[in-house]
């Protein structure tokens, strides 16, 4: 078996992941979904239905498939069809929205509880009545603004007659024969995420060795499992200074100087470093949320399922009221995931609308989440076994008004000399965002350092 216990792929549309994979010499390692069972469910009164052909996320592309799929009811449908006559709203006030009003607004109640929310809301784990549209999904806003129904923007840009994507600037891509999730643009490795880290270790130990001065054993730059216990700044104001250097200390009784600093961690962790160096950069991370959830892999004889596993998993809307926020059928989305005559599962639990779940101990979680797969998937056997990990604090919430605290954190920044922040915090939360925050901090450094150095 492969278990992934963090994420279990990359998206390939934003191309940051992809290029580094290449750069890293990992491109023959590279895994596409499976091609047989590229569609999803979604949960509605103890079924699994499957997403509608052509849904992208919060709208239909293909009307046909949406009409005829029971997840929504006819008033439903009739209520989400007036997003092709509604008028684009006016923005000339607050642009920002949270997902939540944007969906009931162009597509009513319904399509919100029904798909709004596990669809988008769980990529976040997050609340949609709290999730800014603007800093997680501008494109919608986009569709409204360009072509004012949304509905009207994903038929334009999606599948014609001919069963062709259009051009990819009028918005996006949408692979015929799938539902929701687009994912044939889903990467993963062989050997799971997994390979990617192994192989910048690598890098990293390689370089360090060529630094050597050849008459002492290389010294790792990197120190596992070492906190820093607090940062200061060595102003110099003598007329020979050319920077202030930080101060680095340990709880290893470490001190480290440097011309420069990143800090790519969680961002109440930078605000307690950061905050007698300026209290007001402190504050505004410190305002930034974050949503806590668990994982469950659970790995089973084939035999023991009786669904077919016909897709990539389930998502499961909260007014279900299921322990299970989402499940991937793991080694049907990616091959070599599990031995032959076996499956492997992995179900999602917490986020924003259920943190109290994370209070659960081991077995009662496991039990919960096998209960929900009993009555989902129809498994009355036990479980070969399970494996639980527990992601506290993990996930920013990108709350209304987060682009603006972007703005003034970033001024903030700018007063504290050769300071960078980077991660999943700010400007996205996938691997490829996080892998284009640190090559932008990486960036700025170098701008910085050069000069020194020249």
């Amino acid at each position: 078996f492969l278990l992934e216990r963090g994420p279990d792929s990359f998206i390939s549309e934003k191309p940051e992941a992809l290029e580094l994979a290449k750069r890293l010499g990992l491109e023959s390692r590279l895994i596409e979904t499976n091609k047989n069972y590229r569609r999803s469910f979604i949960v509605r009164r103890g079924r699994l239905l499957p997403v509608p052909e052509g849904f992208h996320l919060l709208a239909p592309a293909r009307l046909w498939p949406f009409l005829r799929s029971p997840i929504f009811s006819w008033p439903g449908k009739a209520r989400m069809a007036l997003d092709l006559i509604l008028p684009r709203r006016d923005r000339n006030g607050d642009a920002d929205e949270s997902l939540a009003q944007f969906v009931r607004r162009r597509l009513g109640r319904e399509a919100l509880e029904r798909m709004g929310q596990p669809m988008v809301g769980g990529i976040y784990t997050a609340d949609p009545e709290q999730l800014s549209l603007l800093a997680t999904m501008p494109r919608f806003l986009e569709m409204e603004r360009r072509h004012r129904s949304l509905i009207r923007a994903l038929r334009k840009a999606g599948v014609g007659s001919t069963g062709q994507s259009q051009t990819a600037r009028e918005g996006p891509r949408i692979e015929k024969g799938t539902s929701g999730a687009r994912y044939n643009l889903f990467l993963s490795f062989d050997r799971g995420m997994q390979v990617l880290s192994e192989k910048l270790s690598e890098r990293i130990a390689d370089f360090d060795s060529r630094i050597s001065d050849g008459h002492h054993p290389p010294q790792s730059s990197i120190r596992l499992s070492t906190a820093v216990e607090s940062l200061a700044l060595k102003r110099d104001t003598t007329a020979t200074a050319e920077a202030p250097q930080w101060i680095i200390k340990t709880d290893r009784n470490e001190t480290l100087m440097a011309d420069s600093l990143c800090l790519a961690l969680p961002a109440y962790i930078s605000a307690k470093l950061l905050r007698e160096l300026d209290n007001a950069l402190a504050h505004e991370l410190d305002e930034i949320s974050y949503a806590s959830s668990a994982t469950v892999n659970l790995a089973y004889k084939r035999e023991d399922i009786p669904h077919l596993l016909d897709g990539f998993g389930f998502v499961v809307p909260f007014i279900e009221k299921r322990t299970l926020m989402a499940c991937t059928f793991s080694s049907v989305k990616f091959a070599n995931r599990a031995p032959d005559g076996c499956a492997l599962l992995r179900g999602f639990v917490g986020g924003a609308l259920q943190p109290e779940l994370l209070d659960l101990t081991e077995a009662e979680l496991i039990s919960r989440v096998r209960a929900d797969l009993r009555d989902l998937l129809g498994i009355e056997r036990p479980p070969l076994f399970t494996e639980v990990s527990r992601w506290h604090r993990s996930m920013p919430q990108y709350h209304l008004g987060h682009l603006a605290r972007l703005q003034r954190i970033a001024a903030c920044v700018a007063r504290l000399p050769a300071l960078t922040l980077a991660g999943n915090a700010f400007s996205g939360t996938g691997i490829p965002d996080c892998i284009r925050s640190g090559e932008a901090a990486a960036d700025t450094i170098l701008a910085f350092l050069l000069p020194i150095l020249s």
